[in-house]
């Protein structure tokens, strides 16, 4: 049985933050921030890593519908290797506050760090596990997420995206090892970066095309 947190713990006019995708070798970087309306309660909110995916759909639904404001951001492949994955957390973070409706006047933000924000904010340590508006926001962006990546394992099939969401199983690494990276995976983290390295030290070796780039599928 999955117990939700305590929709009376909801304050007025407070965003919930947060993110998924810091860890995986591939894709962006989601996040989300959201407002929820305290006279509209949603049962069942949680950190969305103790939620069935059947029951982050149907709370992606329902927090779309009844809160106040909500926004889902990104930072995509090429910010993360610009910049590195801390800071593109924080830009998206700051994206997805910048993208609310209307503004909050405090922002807590899952973690033990905040983005510059033009709003007050405050890091709230396993905040998705404890505030309702961050696991509202863990919900959506992790929803979001995972369908991206179902779609784009039909654009690099053999990765098994669809699964793992781009992190670094052995299947995943075994499968970068076979089939080298996609231009989604991630050029700043190590098993990405060591695989290019060996394939340019390897270069003038005859057959050995480690990038792919395969069409999406109709």
């Amino acid at each position: 049985m999955q117990f939700g947190l305590d929709f009376n713990l909801v304050e007025e006019l407070v965003a919930g933050v947060d993110e998924v995708g810091r860890g995986p070798l591939c894709g962006p970087v989601v996040t989300a921030a959201v407002i929820l309306d305290p006279a509209r309660p949603i049962i069942g909110l949680n950190d969305s890593k103790k939620l069935s995916e059947a029951r982050r759909e149907a709370l992606f639904d329902e927090i779309c519908e009844k809160a106040l404001a909500w926004c889902v951001a990104r930072a995509e492949v090429e910010e993360i290797d610009r910049l590195n994955i801390l800071h593109a957390t924080m830009l998206a973070m700051q994206r997805a506050v910048e993208g609310l409706s209307v503004t909050p006047r405090l922002a807590l933000i899952d973690g033990n760090r905040c983005p510059r924000l033009n709003v007050p904010s405050a890091p709230v340590i396993q905040g998705d596990g404890q505030v309702p508006a961050i696991a509202a926001a863990s919900i959506l962006a992790k929803v979001s997420r995972d369908r991206e990546m179902q779609a784009l394992d039909l654009c690099y099939p053999g990765y098994g995206l669809a699964g793992h969401k781009g992190y670094p199983t052995p299947s995943h690494l075994e499968a970068l090892r076979q089939l080298g990276p996609t231009p989604i995976h991630r050029r700043s983290f190590a098993p990405v970066r060591e695989l290019l390295e060996r394939a340019a030290a390897e270069a003038s070796l005859p057959g050995n095309v480690l990038l792919v780039d395969p069409s999406p599928l109709a």
